[in-house]
């Protein structure tokens, strides 16, 4: 004979006061709990990929700023460009590349940064790349 024997055949005790509680009422008295606050949150931030800034040689930043003053000195033509630019993360380090297009409103040398028609503005030492057209050139085309 084996242990428990006696008692494996049994029913549950019931209580009487009480109706029995759904598989899934009793399940969500335990969802709300987690061990570690922020856990999942802290391994979705780990896992989320950054990449480094890239480092420009002096050609690279040369052809840049060639570009940057044909953008200055022909704003009245409202210059269009593709601009290839780096955004830092806020959380780690790294960040991410973007591209934004249209029309230059201003070039700020002071601030080194230009500025786009829909309000985009963008620092001369995060942009990777940029590509220039004019009204003027699109309509040659």
């Amino acid at each position: 004979m084996e242990k428990y024997d006696d008692i494996i055949e049994l029913k549950y005790p019931l209580a009487h006061t009480r109706r029995q509680m759904s598989a899934s009422d009793r399940a969500a008295q335990f969802s709300p709990f987690a061990a570690l606050n922020g856990y999942d949150e802290a391994i979705d931030e780990t896992a989320r990929l950054t990449e480094p800034k890239a480092v420009l040689s002096e050609d690279e930043q040369n052809e840049i700023g060639d570009k940057l003053f044909y953008l200055k000195e022909n704003l009245s033509l409202q210059p269009w460009v593709r601009i290839v630019f780096f955004v830092p993360d806020p959380f780690k380090s790294g960040g991410k590349y973007l591209t934004v297009q249209g029309k230059v409103k201003k070039v700020r040398e002071f601030e080194k940064s230009i500025l786009l028609l829909g309000g985009e503005e963008i620092s001369f030492d995060d942009i990777l790349f940029i590509d220039t057209e004019t009204e003027k050139d699109l309509l040659t085309e």
